[in-house]
């Protein structure tokens, strides 16, 4: 089963005005075993994969799962780890170099990624996450 999500860019951050999708991929094993959440394959984001996967602690069955974990923390913790990135756990080359680096760069790539998914005719708060299951 998958729901699609919505993920809005926190206000005061280079996210705010992007409204980011997110697949969430649950299997047959949840809540035993977590979900894979996945934005857009070429996301920018040094905690996101090439192929969109997110690299996050409380989505890895070794570290930081627990089946008690709820939807909504999930959804809350990508929101957070998108202005507060992970460089001890770095998912793509790019993303992680700009801001370890060149980090006017990367908050201008930011800027530029947010631009590319605005949230068009959807009439929502910006505080809320918008999820509907796909099956």
């Amino acid at each position: 089963m998958a729901w699609h999500c919505i993920i809005p860019g926190k206000a005061g951050t280079d996210w705010e005005g992007g409204y980011f999708p997110l697949t969430l991929h649950f299997s047959e094993d949840y809540p035993s075993k977590p979900l894979k959440c996945k934005f857009p394959p070429g996301f920018f984001h040094p905690n996101v994969y090439p192929s969109g996967t997110v690299c996050l602690s409380i989505l890895n069955e070794d570290s930081g799962w627990r089946p008690a974990i709820m939807v909504k923390q999930i959804l809350v913790g990508i929101q957070d780890l998108l202005d507060q990135p992970n460089p001890a756990d770095p998912a793509q080359t790019d993303g992680y170099h700009l801001f370890i680096q060149v980090p006017t760069e990367y908050r201008r790539r930011v800027r530029q990624q947010a631009k590319q998914y605005p949230p068009g005719s959807l009439a929502f708060c910006s505080c809320l996450f918008i999820c509907w299951p796909f099956c």
